[in-house]
C-alpha cells in the first residue's frame, strides 16, 4: 500500500476524530442538555456500551472496506505454493478494479457491518462493561487497574465476541473470495443473508462456524493489543503528558494500539482466512483439517514468512480502523456519560 494511499487513511481517521469532538464539546459545554433522563435509565447504562461500540465499529468499517478487501486477497494469492504469485496490495486493486468496476471493492460490506453491528458491538461492550467494574473496584481499594487486569478483560472480551460474530465473519470472507474462482463456480451471494441461507443450507448450520477457533484466538490477539494497549497507552499519556489535550491523548494512544493489535493479530487472522475460504473439493475432502493442520501446511508449503504476507495492507487496515473505532467510540462513550 502505497504511502500516500496510508496518509489518505489516517487522514480520514484525524477527520472522523475532528467532527465527532465537536459534539463531544457540545455535551461538556451543556451537561444538562446532554444529560437526560432517558441516557440514564439503568437498562440504558448497560446497553450503552455495545450500541456506542457496535456504531464505532460499522462506521469504521464503511471508510476501511475496500483495504479490507485487497488484504483478503492478497492472503489468498499463491495458496499451497512456496514461490507462487507476490502480488502487491495495488496490484490487487487494480485486478479487482479491471475485472469489474471500483465499487467491487465494497464487495462484503452487507457483511462486515452485520460482522460489526454483531462482533465489535459484543466486543467493545463488554470490554467497556469489565472496564467499569475494574475501576469500582479499584477506586474502592484505593488502587488502579492493572496492566494485567486490563489484558485479561480484553482476552475475554474478544473470545466471547468472536464466538457470537463468527457466522458474519465467515460470510464476508466468502464474500470477498468469490471474485477469485472461475465465473462458473461464483457463488454470487446477493448480500450477507443470501450467503449465511445459501451456506447453511448446503453445508449445514454447523458450517457458519468454519474456522471459529482461530476465528477466537485471532480476536483475543486482536483485542490484546487494541483494547489493552489503548487503555494503558491512554492512563500513561495522561500520567507522564498531563497537559496534552484529551484529543491528541486519544490519536496517540489509538495509534500505539492499532500496531500492537497489527502485530499479535495477523498469524491467526491468516489461518482464519484460509479455512473460512476453504469449501469441499470433488472428493468431498477440505483443503485443511483444522487450525493446526492448516497452521502446518502453510509452514511446510509456503513458509514461515508467509504469515505476516501483507502485513503493510494489514496494518493500514487494522490500525485506522482500531484509531476509528476507539475514537469514536471514546467520545461517544463521553457524550453519553
Amino acid at each position: 500500500m502505497s504511502g500516500s494511499t496510508a496518509d489518505q487513511v489516517k487522514e480520514t481517521a484525524r477527520s472522523a476524530a475532528a467532527k465527532v469532538e465537536e459534539a463531544a464539546v457540545e455535551a461538556k459545554n451543556n451537561p444538562v442538555k446532554a444529560k437526560n433522563d432517558f441516557l440514564h435509565t439503568p437498562v440504558v447504562r448497560a446497553a450503552l456500551p455495545f450500541v456506542n461500540g457496535g456504531l464505532s465499529g460499522m462506521f469504521a468499517t464503511a471508510c476501511i472496506q475496500p483495504i479490507d478487501m485487497v488484504k483478503v486477497r492478497l492472503q489468498l494469492a499463491g495458496e499451497g505454493v512456496k514461490t507462487g504469485p507476490r502480488p502487491t496490495a495495488m496490484g490487487v486493486a487494480r485486478d479487482i478494479i479491471a475485472q469489474g468496476k471500483a465499487l467491487d471493492l465494497y464487495n462484503g460490506l452487507s457483511a462486515g457491518l452485520l460482522r460489526q453491528a454483531v462482533y465489535t458491538t459484543a466486543r467493545l461492550g463488554f470490554f467497556d462493561t469489565f472496564q467499569t467494574a475494574l475501576q469500582s473496584r479499584a477506586e474502592k481499594n484505593g488502587t488502579q487497574i492493572t496492566f494485567l487486569e486490563r489484558g485479561a478483560a480484553g482476552l475475554t472480551a474478544g473470545g466471547l465476541a468472536a464466538m457470537i460474530g463468527n457466522p458474519a465473519d465467515l460470510a464476508l470472507i466468502r464474500m470477498q473470495s468469490d471474485g477469485l474462482k472461475p465465473k462458473e463456480a461464483r457463488a454470487n451471494y446477493r448480500s450477507v443473508f443470501d450467503a449465511l441461507t445459501r451456506i447453511a443450507k448446503a453445508e449445514g448450520i454447523g458450517a457458519l462456524w468454519a474456522g471459529a477457533y482461530p476465528t477466537v484466538i485471532r480476536a483475543m490477539a486482536l483485542n490484546f493489543g487494541q483494547l489493552t494497549f489503548f487503555a494503558e497507552s491512554k492512563s500513561q499519556i495522561k500520567h507522564y503528558y498531563p497537559n496534552m489535550s484529551e484529543s491528541a491523548n486519544r490519536f496517540g494512544a489509538s495509534a500505539i494500539a492499532g500496531f500492537f493489535a497489527s502485530f499479535f493479530s495477523l498469524p491467526f487472522d491468516f489461518v482464519k482466512t484460509r479455512l473460512q475460504k476453504q469449501t469441499r473439493g470433488p472428493d468431498g475432502k477440505l483443503p485443511y483439517a483444522g487450525f493446526l493442520d492448516c497452521a502446518r501446511k502453510v509452514v511446510r508449503d509456503e513458509g514461515w514468512l508467509r504469515f505476516y504476507r501483507g502485513f503493510s495492507t494489514y496494518y493500514v487496515r487494522i490500525a485506522p480502523h482500531a484509531m476509528i473505532t476507539l475514537i469514536v467510540a471514546d467520545y461517544l462513550k463521553l457524550i453519553t456519560s
